[in-house]
């Protein structure tokens, strides 16, 4: 016998208010919307439906609007208030890779990025958590979304329940959209002007998301929609129709994009004639190639597919060649130059023309994926499995469709592609196993949350026990970096002769290494003194120099050397002095500089910068608090200044 409590719904009254809403919406869809606090009515359209005649068109607009657009527009112009600290120990080949992944919440990540990469990437692809009315890991909070990341992921005390996203809470599509918009805003930033974005979606969201993209993109670079079959077999869940389909919409950045690519032409024919050309005379050549069989055709009308053309003279063929010259009236779609220099191909008299060496080796422009096996999502679990030996995700992207997409995009030597909802890391191994193909060396940034997987969870519990096996924190980043490692060494055993990148930087967000002023009102004093040295404590100099490379603008990946440079004083002090980009960056993040020693320092960073000769201006970087008085801090800006240093910068 089953105990009644509060909670369910058997031991409350009706909800005599969802009741009403529920049977309006039955009436009158269009009277229902989103509200802030769920389903609302939209009073002008109920007075519209009972003929009041007072309800104006004034705030009539074509759009997309829906409760926290404003706000989600603002997010994404809200300076980020975090940093991204290197973790050499979870990367591979640090040193000489080119290619990232970056743990955090996406949007941070993408704030951060934006000196360093805006206009630089070819190709962004993303499968973002589609619409299921089930809970998604991106609850931003509008007013410290580092801080929000923080939480999710364990690192400060006072976690927060995420926020519900079901149907009945009549936000269904606002929470969805207010997680989307500020993305796509500044992923647009990063795409080069040639870019390309490729984005998974189901029928949930399509429409939404086409008219998200289309304002944050322009609707005139809107590509189209490719469907793609993502199962071989249907689940038979679903109510009216089946579900075997999802698709992947395309936009470009601009103009500049090329045609969407899906192969090369390499042989075929093309039809001859056009419904609605006019219709005129032109002459097959005696040669031409007929495979109608031998024999003679009577002048007369004949039809090709729905077309009709009229042979003006008997069609005599021998040998599978026309005999002789045979005048054909019809909506040609090709003139005489062009009949004269290709064979025709009839098929009960069906006319083809075969194609012209220029056509050869053009480009096909993409298409539907409805039949291709390399692109089933069963195709990505089998990969996985065969990586893993374990189902670890499920109903992963395959590494074929990434492919598929990256080649229509064109992505090239050198080119950057970037995924923020990586998942399974399918877009890395893709771009490695290109390369691996074709000995190219395009790169990738992989930013995946830290989205902790529950062993209580039956869908995952088998992650969780595979992050147990594997020694790491239970998360999904710790599986997308173990899915590229695995990968990477997979990859290398099939291509021995492969010396290509098969590495990856792993970077991780957190608070800013540089301490904000934000005083206890009631200990004014001890917060002075604690706020004297600038560094937030515990932070090394690798997190500094990492977060000034961010805030210069420059590549994550770009080369940084190390040297040291003696003091003149008797106890033979070192200090060390960073080089980033070959002198485009000097920095010097020792906690302190003694008085003496400033004039040794100031001539080993000056004498090296004349060794390194960068390209440009060089900007050298100290820690405010190592400076005995502003006498030593100002010394040492005149030595640099007078030998062509100019911006000299203390943090």
């Amino acid at each position: 016998m089953k105990k009644l409590t509060p909670a369910d719904p058997e031991a409350r009254s009706d909800d005599l208010v969802a009741e009403n809403v529920a049977k309006l919406k039955a009436l009158f869809p269009e009277l229902i919307t989103e509200g802030p606090n769920g389903a609302a009515v939209n009073v002008d359209v109920l007075k519209q439906l009972v003929g009041d005649a007072t309800v104006t068109d004034c705030d009539e607009k074509y759009g997309l609007n829906w409760h926290g657009k404003r706000q989600a527009r603002q997010l994404a112009l809200t300076p980020s208030t975090g940093t991204l600290r290197p973790a050499p120990e979870d990367s591979v080949d640090w040193d000489t890779t080119q290619n990232l992944v970056i743990e955090g919440d996406n949007l941070e990540v993408l704030k951060l990025l934006q000196k360093s990469y805006a206009g630089k990437v070819k190709l962004i692809y993303i499968d973002p958590p589609y619409n299921t009315g089930k809970d998604f890991v991106y609850p931003d909070n509008f007013q410290d979304s580092i801080k929000n990341y923080l939480e999710l992921t364990g690192q400060v005390e006072g976690g927060r329940k995420i926020s519900s996203n079901t149907e009945a809470s009549g936000r269904f599509h606002t929470d969805w959209l207010n997680m989307m918009y500020p993305r796509l805003k500044l992923a647009r930033n990063l795409l080069r002007e040639d870019g390309v974005l490729f984005i998974s979606i189901d029928d949930g969201e399509i429409g939404h998301l086409r008219t998200l993209c289309d304002e944050v993109f322009g609707a005139e670079n809107f590509c189209g929609v490719i469907k793609r079959r993502a199962a071989r077999k249907t689940a038979f869940l679903r109510k009216r129709m089946t579900d075997m389909c999802d698709y992947v919409v395309a936009y470009v950045r601009s103009d500049a994009a090329a045609p969407l690519s899906a192969g090369q032409v390499s042989d075929g024919t093309r039809p001859v004639f056009n419904e609605g050309n006019t219709v005129s005379v032109r002459v097959l050549r005696s040669g031409a190639i007929a495979k109608c069989g031998d024999g003679t055709y009577n002048a007369g009308t004949y039809a090709a597919r729905s077309l009709s053309f009229e042979l003006l003279d008997d069609l005599k063929v021998t040998d599978g060649r026309v005999a002789r010259d045979v005048r054909i009236r019809g909506p040609w779609r090709i003139n005489q130059e062009t009949l004269d220099r290709t064979l025709f191909v009839t098929r009960n008299l069906g006319l083809r023309r075969t194609m012209l060496p220029e056509e050869l080796d053009q480009a096909k422009l993409l298409n539907d994926l409805l039949d291709d096996n390399t692109c089933y999502n069963e195709k990505g679990s089998e990969e996985l499995q065969q990586l893993f030996e374990a189902t670890v995700f499920n109903n992963p992207k395959p590494r074929g469709l990434i492919e598929y997409l990256a080649s229509a995009a064109g992505v090239k030597e050198k080119e950057l592609v970037l995924d923020f909802f990586a998942g399974s890391g399918t877009t890395g191994h893709a771009v490695m196993a290109q390369n691996a193909a074709d000995g190219g060396n395009r790169r990738y940034i992989l930013v995946q949350l830290p989205e902790p997987v529950d062993p209580e969870n039956k869908e995952q519990k088998v992650a969780a026990d595979f992050c147990d096996k594997l020694g790491k924190p239970r998360n999904i980043a710790e599986l997308t970096k173990e899915r590229l490692r695995r990968a990477a060494r997979k990859i290398q055993d099939e291509n021995p002769q492969f010396a290509g990148d098969l590495g990856f930087r792993v970077f991780k967000l957190d608070t800013s290494n540089i301490r904000a002023w934000n005083p206890k009102p009631d200990d004014l004093e001890a917060e002075l003194f604690a706020h004297q040295d600038h560094i937030v404590e515990g932070r090394s100099e690798a997190d500094i120099l990492y977060e000034l490379l961010l805030k210069l603008g420059l590549d994550l990946c770009v080369p940084i050397q190390e040297k040291e440079v003696k003091s003149q004083g008797t106890e033979g002090k070192k200090y060390t002095v960073y080089a980033v980009g070959y002198g485009v960056l000097i920095a010097c993040l020792s906690e302190e500089i003694a008085v003496d020693d400033v004039e040794a320092l100031g001539q080993g960073i000056v004498g090296w910068r004349k060794e390194l000769a960068p390209a440009g201006e060089t900007t050298c970087v100290f820690r405010d608090s190592a400076f005995a008085d502003d006498e030593a801090k100002t010394n040492l800006a005149a030595i640099l200044n007078q030998n062509g240093i100019a911006n000299v910068r203390s943090l």
